[in-house]
Parts: structure tokens; C-alpha cells; sequence
């Protein structure tokens, strides 16, 4: 008995790089914080400020077209009726 998955393998191949864009975006806003004691100017860099934001975003919207993805399966099986 075969398992059929919402999902075809290209989703969730697709969910998994997005996933770690998304990763890879929370690590690039990760860094060192200002203490009260000294002040660390890295907080407000373009790093931090754009272009993590930015890799987040690509992963989310990745995300979104990966589930909106309709498989090859459905394709088929719509063809057949």
C-alpha cells in the first residue's frame, strides 16, 4: 500500500531550502549585543539592519510558493478526468 503525501518531493525539497534560508537569515541578525558597560556599534550594521531581514523574507516567500506548488501528481490526475 502506497502513501500518498499532500506534497510531492519538489515541495518538500523546496520547504527545506527555505527553511534554511530562513535559518541562515536569523544567523546573520544574530551578533553581539550592547552591554551597559560598553556599547557595540556592529548592532546597527547593514548586516544586521537589511540584509538579514532580507534572506528571511526570500525564505518565507519561498516558503509560500512552495506549499502553492501543486504537485505533478494532481497535474496527472486532473489531465485523466
Amino acid at each position: 500500500m502506497k502513501r500518498e503525501f499532500a506534497f510531492s518531493r519538489i515541495n518538500f525539497i523546496m520547504l527545506a531550502v527555505a527553511m534554511a534560508i530562513v535559518v541562515i537569515g536569523m544567523v546573520l541578525m544574530a551578533g553581539d549585543a550592547s552591554t551597559a558597560e560598553q556599547f557595540n556599534p556592529d548592532v546597527f550594521s547593514t548586516l544586521h539592519i537589511k540584509v538579514a531581514p532580507l534572506v528571511c523574507l526570500l525564505g518565507y516567500v519561498l516558503m509560500i510558493i512552495a506549499i502553492l506548488l501543486p504537485s505533478k501528481r494532481e497535474n496527472k490526475e486532473d489531465k485523466a478526468k
